[in-house]
């Protein structure tokens, strides 16, 4: 039986960055990593398209949690105590220098997760961090003032276990026999499918819209790009994460009311096109959208109105008018399922958030048991969020350990 002062259960970002941090605070511990794969990281390698999108610019904590469907009040004193620009810190003191991007994303500048993973192995090899790969965990055993782990293959002891396995339901079983709440884990970061003549063949178009689920208060507003499936982009996957449990619940069918024009509602738009009408009665409708929209989508939408390809302002009666309206800022589309965003494949659920302490990152029901990153019932939308929290989990939980033997001369 191999024994540590600290495992952690999770070969992941919150499982390496965790330790590392623990270690700089503790360099006297001796602490392990166990990983059920074959290699550490690999969510890290594919994250960001690869370029692994580390956090956001955001660097008020008030403003931050707002991006949290779940999580949001929790995490409020802890990222007042590490936020945003203190991981920005953290990895340029570790030898990463990131940029902003303008859509306030942070990435290495090197543009590859590679950097970033190789931060990671570079601190663990540094700081003397065991990392054991191939180590499926099957039992989770709790002993006066000690944990027992046992894999396929081995035994270790820990006086404290952390957890950072992200959305593993194996372990989340692990935990419920140990008397922890899990709530149903359900996909959040999705795009939506669906076949509709308005959008078919305008694959790779983007444009503002605000977008919201029929019959529900879920609503968001961002960039809307159409895909082969259906529609994606930041508006969708903004309303995907709000409403991850209410869509599940769906069955992911449902209506989908998109206003392309969001400075405008039904009564402003029919009056604008009243004006234009008049002002512009010898141009073709479809010829050329009068706002700022992609003018292949303003085409198809003029035909869906029930307008000519060729006919012009003078001669649209008021109905084929209001019909125009209407599908500039009110069009349905029927969804019917979701596919996974890229490879970033995020989910609602996890441990109860009543049963953790976030003063210290440790479980409330069981002593010396911390959790980090995507294990609890948190989860963000796009944009490097998921990222802030397992960075602020591990910081938090370095700094609050408490032992019950000194570490000097271990």
């Amino acid at each position: 039986m191999k024994h540590f002062d600290i495992l952690l259960i999770g070969g992941g970002a919150a499982g390496f960055f965790t330790a590392i941090a623990i270690a700089e605070q503790h360099p006297n511990l001796k602490i392990a990593i166990l990983e059920r794969g074959k290699e550490v990281l690999s969510k890290v390698r594919v994250s960001g398209g690869g370029r692994c999108n580390v956090t956001h610019a955001c660097f008020v904590p008030a403003e931050l949690v707002k991006n949290y469907p779940r999580g949001e009040k929790e995490l409020l004193g802890p990222f007042n105590q590490f936020c945003t620009g203190d991981t920005m810190e953290w990895f340029e003191r570790n030898g990463v220098e990131l940029k902003i991007e303008e859509d306030g994303r942070i990435f290495p500048v090197t543009d590859s997760s590679a950097t970033i993973i190789d931060c990671f192995l570079t601190a663990t090899h540094r700081l003397g961090i065991e990392v054991v790969t191939q180590q499926s965990v099957q039992s989770v055993y709790q002993g006066e003032n000690y944990w027992k782990i046992e894999t396929q293959n081995q035994q270790f002891k820990a006086q404290k276990v952390i957890v950072t396995t992200g959305s593993n339901p194996k372990i989340w079983e692990l935990l419920a026999t140990l008397g922890h709440t899990i709530v149903p884990a359900v996909p959040s970061l999705f795009t939506f499918n669906t076949k509709d003549p308005r959008i078919s063949d305008l694959m790779g178009i983007a444009t503002p819209a605000e977008v919201a689920v029929v019959g529900t208060k879920l609503s968001a507003s961002g960039p809307l790009l159409i895909t082969h499936w259906g529609m994606s982009g930041p508006g969708i996957l903004r309303l995907s994460a709000w409403g991850a449990r209410l869509l599940a619940e769906k069955k992911y069918q449902f209506s989908l009311q998109v206003n392309w024009i969001p400075d405008f509602d039904l009564t402003t738009c029919i009056d604008y096109l009243k004006e234009i009408r008049t002002e512009q009665p010898k141009k073709t409708v479809a010829k050329k959208a009068p706002f700022v929209l992609p003018n292949r989508l303003w085409e198809k939408l003029v035909l869906a109105s029930g307008i000519s390809v060729d006919q012009k302002w003078a001669d649209i009666n008021n109905p084929q008018l209001q019909q125009l309206a209407q599908q500039l800022t009110q069009s349905k589309f029927q969804i019917n399922g979701k596919s996974t965003f890229k490879e970033e494949f995020v989910t609602a659920g996890g441990i109860d958030l009543k049963e953790v302490n976030f003063k210290t990152m440790e479980s409330k029901l069981l002593p010396n048991l911390y959790f980090a990153g995507e294990v609890l019932n948190i989860d963000a939308i796009t944009g490097g969020f998921n990222f802030q929290n397992a960075w602020t989990g591990g910081f938090i939980i370095a700094n609050n350990l408490l032992f019950n033997f000194s570490e000097k001369g271990k």
